[in-house]
């Protein structure tokens, strides 16, 4: 039959296919659209992922040096190798190469040669160049080395406590290599081959490269030279003590700038023991900033100075000590039984007596003294850029007794850090508190530096205080005449303590650590400095033995660095008739040593019967007395 239709009626199903092709060329477009604009980059990316295999080029990591740019850790370009077995046309000639080059087991490098199952397999990391240029020559298909970067340390052990170590992918482990990991990361860069997609290399394929950028750069506030200095010390203080542990700081006391940090046993950087985790952990952690300790008599400078702020005494007041001090129904003991008798301040601060410092502090009273301790920093975390820092151990107030506020007073029933002992009486010192600093600066590779200066806290205690404690300290460090700590020529203050060690909650009988607190000058702290020796075992344990003496040595490795000159030397040497200048014997034969010692007038002793002299029991330049002995080993 045949079918009429109405103009009207074709023109709907022309206007009804004319929206349909509009609608479908839409429909492309948006499709185009989200192609091409919204998930192009994504897409172009899996694409090449399929027509390429890539292989990262590691940024090399960024330096850390001293103050003065001296390198402290570095980094150099090493080698990944890698094998893709897809492209190995001799699988046993290429394991045979790589084991001889790299000294590898022969086994399980063909299985790895061998294996088609993954695209790339690792074979080495930290390649050295010349091992890499070997490889690189035979040009065996299928074998690449992507560029890596290998964590060198100049100086092996010195400051390890304080630098960290890093993973074997260079990702910063311990330390400051840790706490700025994301500054001195550098930026991976990749190379590009394309492949099939099983991963076979395309002939007259095509490699690009995208070039890593190196980390940022660190400048710490550490000085090398006197880092050297405190690292000798303390590795000599912890053989001829025979102690566990020796660790000590120097600081820049006008802004907080830690100067050295020093700690023996160390870790040798370049060597580390990565197979005995609990090695590993004892000899890298930080104990100054990590452990506390309980001070003894140091802590009596804290006491001290917040007595003379109250004005509930005074240099020339007068005390009397019979040897002890009965608080609470508890008699508690000075260390000298016999006790000191009658003395001023400033001879029961040189003497040390226990039972003064009792009295200070219940005078005080338990409010007073422990407002005083925050001020000064005591029981806080010093703010230092280290992470692990520890707060120490302070008693609550409301808990502390009378009982208990004497012995605080003088150094016990209280635990701390000795990087927050050493703030803490620097802030007294010089009557301002500082956050301790460890960085310098940080500078990025386009040459964008950022400096950072030392940051006040708060201030502690008036110029007459801090003038006060600074003389008590010198007389100190002189009421022996130089015996122990004296450095003739220079004025320093200083302050030894001696305190037991507890474990599970009670006194470690015959276990004690020795510690020295100094500064100097006395009329200008500029350095300060704090040394502790932990579990001395050579017969002494009292600071003024054990601590000072190597405190002693410190400083004069400052001046002689630094080159400051003595100013009241001939003064200093008559006062204490010190007039004959150690000699250096080490190196000399036996006869020339005796001839040299014989004709100043010194004593000897031998250790060995013949030989060389390999050391000498004075160090060179120290004063000593005519007819004092040297003991010589040969």
């Amino acid at each position: 039959m045949q079918k009429r239709y109405s103009n009207y009626s074709l023109q709907k199903r022309l206007l009804t296919i004319t929206f349909s092709v509009i609608f479908l060329f839409f429909i492309v477009i948006i499709k185009l659209f989200s192609v091409q604009i919204i998930n192009g980059k994504k897409l172009q990316t899996r694409a090449i992922t399929q027509w390429t295999r890539d292989l990262t080029m590691s940024g090399l990591r960024g330096t850390i040096t001293d103050r003065n740019g001296e390198p402290l850790a570095l980094s150099y370009t090493s080698y990944n190798v890698y094998v893709r077995a897809n492209n190995v046309l001799d699988s046993e000639k290429v394991a045979t190469t790589l084991c001889e080059i790299l000294g590898l087991d022969y086994e399980k490098t063909l299985k790895k040669v061998q294996n088609r199952g993954v695209s790339e397999n690792l074979i080495k990391t930290q390649v050295p160049y010349e091992q890499a240029k070997q490889i690189l020559e035979c040009g065996y298909s299928g074998v690449y080395l992507s560029e890596t970067s290998t964590r060198y340390y100049p100086y092996d052990n010195l400051l390890s406590n304080v630098l960290g170590y890093c993973t074997i992918d260079n990702i910063g482990q311990f330390g400051l290599e840790n706490y700025y990991n994301e500054f001195l990361t550098g930026i991976d860069g990749q190379t590009y081959t394309e492949s099939t997609l099983t991963g076979l290399e395309l002939s007259n394929a095509t490699t690009c490269y995208t070039t890593g950028i190196k980390g940022c750069d660190i400048s710490l506030t550490i000085e090398l030279g006197v880092q050297q200095i405190l690292q000798s010390i303390t590795q000599l203080a912890q053989i001829e003590q025979n102690a566990k542990k020796v660790q000590a700081i120097v600081l820049d006391a006008t802004n907080g700038e830690i100067l050295a940090m020093a700690s023996s046993p160390s870790l040798n950087l370049n060597d580390l023991p990565r197979d005995d985790i609990n090695a590993l952990l004892e000899n890298s952690k930080n104990t100054m900033i990590c452990d506390i300790y309980e001070p003894g008599s140091t802590f009596k400078i804290f006491t001290t100075a917040a007595a003379l702020e109250e004005k509930v005494t005074n240099l020339e007041e007068k005390f009397y000590d019979p040897g002890y001090r009965i608080v609470d129904g508890q008699k508690i003991k000075c260390w000298k039984t016999t006790g000191h008798g009658s003395e001023t301040l400033v001879e029961s601060f040189a003497n040390s007596c226990n039972s003064v410092f009792m009295d200070l502090g219940l005078r005080l009273g338990t409010e007073k003294l422990y407002a005083y301790l925050k001020k000064f920093g005591i029981g806080q975390k010093t703010g230092i850029d280290f992470d692990g820092e520890s707060s120490g151990i302070m008693m609550k107030q409301e808990n502390v007794k009378n009982v208990d506020l004497a012995r605080i007073s003088f150094g016990q029933a209280i635990a701390i850090t000795p990087i927050q002992m050493l703030m803490s009486v620097s802030g007294i010192l010089t009557g301002s508190l500082y956050k301790p600093q460890l960085l310098k600066s940080i500078t990025s590779q386009n040459g964008i530096k950022k400096e950072f200066s030392g940051e006040k806290v708060r201030k502690t205690v008036d110029k007459k205080t801090s003038e006060d404690i600074l003389y008590m300290m010198e007389q100190v460090v002189s009421k022996n005449d130089g015996l122990y700590s004296f450095v003739p020529g220079y004025r320093i203050g200083g302050k030894t303590g001696t305190a037991q060690k507890y474990e599970n909650g009670a006194i470690a009988k015959g276990k004690y650590i020795s510690s020295f607190v100094g500064c100097y000058p006395v009329d200008n702290p500029k350095y300060t400095m704090i040394l502790c020796v932990d579990e001395p075992n050579a017969g002494q344990y009292y600071g003024s033995l054990v601590a000072a003496p190597y405190a002693k040595q410190i400083f004069s490795g400052l001046f002689e660095y630094y080159g400051i000159e003595p100013t009241n030397l001939t003064d200093d040497l008559k006062k204490i008739n010190k007039t004959i200048k150690m000699p250096n014997l080490v190196g000399l034969s036996l006869t020339e040593a005796l001839g040299i010692l014989k004709s100043m007038k010194l004593q000897y002793e031998l250790d060995g019967e013949n030989g060389y002299v390999i050391w000498q029991s004075i160090a060179p330049n120290e004063y000593l007395f005519e007819g004092a002995i040297v003991l010589l080993k040969l």
